[in-house]
C-alpha cells in the first residue's frame, strides 16, 4: 500500500536545543528504514536563509524559510524562553500557516515564542517544570500543563527533548500504526511511548511538583504551598489545611526535609523568583512581588542568600554569557 509522505518542519531558532531536534528526526528515520520506503520526510526551517546556530554550538542550515514553509504536515517550534523574532512578520505568518490547517507545536522553550505568536491561548499547553514561573508571570491567562505532552486543536506541545520523542512515536502511530511506533521506540530502547496523562518528572524536593519523593501529608503541604508563592501561608494555615497541629507539621517538614516549613517555602519562593529572573524583562520590584515579598530589601536578601548574587546581578551575569557567546541559556 502506498502511504503519502508526510512533511514534519522544524523551525528553530538561535539557541535552540539540539537535542530536541533529534529527538523529532530520528524516529521518524527510523520509521522510514522500518518500512523500507519514505513514509516521512523533515526539513528545517528558519525565519530567514542564514545558518542558526543549536545550544550545541552546532550551526544548521535550514532548508526551507517561514515564508515557503506552507506545504508542511506540521511546523514544530524549537527555541529557549528568551527567543525573539527576527521577522515583525513571523507571528502573522504562523498564524495564518494553523488558520489554513497546519499543526502547529512546540517543544520545552518554544512554548514562549508560540504564545508571543499569539497562538494556544485557549489551549493546555505542556510547560516545562524549570519554565513554568516564568511562562506563569508572562501568560497568567494561559493554561500552564504539567503533562510530557499536551495535544490541542491541531496544536501540540511536548516538555522537553524525551517529550519531544513521544511526540515523533504519535505521528508516527496517527499516520501509519501503533505496531511501527513501539518498533521504533524499541530500536531506540525507549522505554515507551507516553501520551496525554503523564506528568513531568522532576528533581529534588526543592521544586514544588516533587511530591511523590516526599511523605503523603509533606507532599500535600507542598502543594498547598506551592498554589500560594504570591501569599505566603503561616504554619497555622498548613496545620488547618492538613488537619493537624502546627507542632506536627514542623516536625513533618523537619523529618523529610531538614528544613522548617518557612524555610522550605522560602527555597519554593527563590526557586520561583529565579525562573522569572532568568527567564523575563520583569523589574526587581515585580519579581518580588511576584513571589509574595512586600520589600524588595528582603527579597534582595533572601535571594543573595540563596543563590550567592543578587538578583540584579545575576541577570547580569546571564546577560553577559548571552552577549559575549552571542547564544540563550542552555535549553532543554
Amino acid at each position: 500500500m502506498t502511504r503519502e509522505i508526510k512533511t514534519v518542519g522544524v523551525l528553530i531558532f538561535p539557541g535552540f536545543p539540539m537535542a530536541c531536534l533529534t529527538s523529532l528526526i530520528e524516529p521518524l528515520r527510523a520509521a522510514n528504514e522500518i518500512l523500507d520506503t519514505r513514509v516521512f520526510s523533515w526539513k528545517l526551517v528558519a525565519e530567514t536563509s542564514d545558518k542558526v546556530e543549536a545550544s550545541a554550538g552546532v550551526w544548521c542550515d535550514p532548508d526551507l524559510v517561514l515564508s515557503d514553509a506552507s506545504d508542511l504536515d506540521y511546523l514544530l517550534l524549537l527555541s529557549s524562553p528568551n527567543a525573539a523574532f527576527i521577522n515583525q512578520s513571523t507571528p502573522g505568518q504562523l498564524r495564518a500557516l494553523h488558520r489554513h490547517g497546519m499543526t502547529l507545536g512546540a517543544v520545552s522553550g518554544a512554548v514562549f515564542p508560540l504564545v508571543r505568536a499569539g497562538l494556544g491561548v485557549s489551549d493546555a499547553l505542556s510547560v516545562h517544570w524549570c519554565y513554568r514561573t516564568a511562562f506563569e508571570a508572562e501568560f497568567p491567562e494561559i493554561a500552564a500543563s504539567d503533562q510530557v505532552l499536551e495535544f490541542g486543536s491541531r496544536l501540540v506541545t511536548a516538555s522537553g527533548s524525551a517529550a519531544a520523542f513521544d511526540l515523533a512515536l504519535h505521528i508516527i502511530k496517527s499516520h501509519c500504526n501503533e505496531t511501527l511506533a513501539t518498533e521504533v521506540a524499541c530500536w531506540f530502547q525507549h522505554p515507551m511511548m507516553r501520551g496525554e496523562g503523564v506528568r513531568q518528572t522532576v528533581p529534588g524536593i526543592d521544586i514544588a511538583r516533587s511530591g511523590e519523593s516526599l511523605p503523603p501529608l509533606v507532599a500535600k503541604a507542598v502543594e498547598f504551598l506551592a498554589a500560594r508563592i504570591d501569599e505566603p501561608p503561616s504554619v497555622s494555615e498548613i496545620a488547618e489545611h492538613l488537619d493537624i497541629s502546627p507542632r506536627h507539621v514542623e516536625r513533618l517538614f523537619k523529618r523529610a526535609t531538614n528544613l522548617s516549613p518557612s524555610h522550605y517555602f522560602r527555597r519554593l519562593r527563590m526557586d520561583a523568583a529565579r525562573q522569572i529572573v532568568l527567564y523575563s524583562n520583569d523589574g526587581v520590584a515585580d519579581v518580588a512581588s511576584a513571589v509574595g515579598y512586600g520589600s524588595v530589601q528582603v527579597f534582595s536578601r533572601h535571594y543573595k542568600a540563596a543563590f550567592g548574587m543578587s538578583p540584579t546581578e545575576d541577570r547580569k551575569r546571564i546577560n553577559l554569557f548571552r552577549v559575549s557567546s552571542n547564544r540563550p541559556l542552555p535549553s532543554t
